[in-house]
């Protein structure tokens, strides 16, 4: 995993005047806690959040003021529902060889059995336990040949070097649904018996 390298300031005005302001100059307010210490207001680039934020569980290693470096990775990001665009930011911080909990994307590869089965995705993200440095973006997962009734528990997921599970390891992840045969309605039914009458 990359870090990726944002300049942040502090910031003193808050309540929704100020984020108002902040975005308007196409800045991110955003808040960065962890470690015991007092939670510490940002302001940050929103061209450079909004790209580092497209890369699932990103590390960014913060220069405030100009100051001080710090490691972070994204918690929680609040975003315009309808245009989209980045209200607001919760950061993590983190250490380098400091374990933390994340999760992780499953992605499938292969075709289920001929029969028209369906997969259902009952987890479509892992929580995992991985060194803040090295969190895994995602994995991936062979549902090759598996027919209805099948199922892939967290234990059968392999997770890189370094990466333990932060679930139970028979939780079911991925299973495999028999497709349903429809029903006729019952104008059907009906046409079908004045037609045998």
């Amino acid at each position: 995993m990359s870090e990726v390298k944002i300049s942040a300031a502090t910031r003193t005005e808050f309540g929704k005047g100020a984020a108002r302001r902040i975005r308007r100059e196409s800045k991110v307010p955003g808040v960065l806690y962890g470690h015991g210490s007092d939670p510490l207001h940002l302001t940050l680039p929103g061209h450079d959040l909004l790209m580092a934020l497209r890369t699932p569980n990103v590390l960014i290693a913060l220069d405030i003021d100009g100051k001080s470096n710090e490691l972070a990775i994204p918690k929680a990001v609040q975003r315009d529902p309808l245009k989209g665009f980045l209200e607001h930011v919760d950061l993590q911080l983190v250490k380098r060889g400091e374990q933390v909990n994340v999760e992780i994307y499953v992605h499938t590869e292969g075709e289920l059995a001929p029969g028209g089965n369906l997969l259902e995705h009952v987890l479509n993200a892992l929580p995992v336990v991985a060194e803040a440095t090295h969190i895994p973006e995602s994995v991936t997962v062979s549902v090759e040949g598996l027919t209805a009734g099948d199922s892939i528990l967290a234990k059968d997921i392999p997770l890189p070097k370094g990466t333990t599970l932060d679930v139970e390891e028979d939780t079911v992840v991925l299973q495999v649904l028999a497709a349903q045969a429809e029903e006729p309605s019952e104008g059907e039914e009906e046409g079908g018996e004045a037609a045998e009458a």
